[in-house]
C-alpha cells in the first residue's frame, strides 16, 4: 500500500464517522422537535380554550355592593367559609345572591345563597 492510499482510506474512515455524527444529530433533534410540539400543542388547547370571565351577569342578576348584602347571608358565609373573602356580589329579584369568593389559595368559587342566608346548589 502506498503511503497516499493510506491517508485516502483514514480520510475515507473520517468522512463516514463524521457522516454518522451528523446523521445521529439530526435524528435527535428531529425527535426532540416532534416531542416538543406535541407537548405543546397538548398544553395550547387548553389555554387557547375561551376563559369565563370572574364577573359572569347571567340572566336577571345585577350586581350589588358587598357591604350592602344582608346581614345573614355574611353570617353564613363567615361560619361555613372560613378564610374567604366576598369578592363581587350579584342578586336577583327573588332575593338569591350569587356570590364570587377568593379563598385564601386564591382560588375564585361561585356560590349561590339565599337571603335567609341558606345555601343554594348550582342548577
Amino acid at each position: 500500500m502506498y503511503p497516499s492510499e493510506k491517508k485516502n482510506e483514514h480520510t475515507y474512515k473520517l468522512l463516514i464517522t463524521m457522516k454518522k455524527l451528523i446523521l445521529s444529530i439530526v435524528m435527535v433533534l428531529g425527535i426532540v422537535t416532534i416531542t416538543q410540539s406535541q407537548s405543546s400543542l397538548a398544553s395550547t388547547s387548553t389555554e387557547d380554550a375561551p376563559t369565563t370571565p370572574t364577573q359572569v351577569v347571567q340572566d336577571d342578576y345585577s350586581e350589588v355592593k358587598v357591604s350592602d348584602l344582608p346581614q345573614a347571608v355574611k353570617d353564613a358565609v363567615a361560619k361555613d367559609l372560613e378564610d374567604t373573602i366576598i369578592t363581587q356580589a350579584f342578586a336577583n329579584k327573588k332575593g338569591v345572591f350569587k356570590l364570587v369568593v377568593t379563598t385564601t389559595n386564591k382560588e375564585a368559587k361561585t356560590l349561590f345563597i339565599n337571603r335567609k342566608g341558606e345555601w343554594i346548589k348550582e342548577k
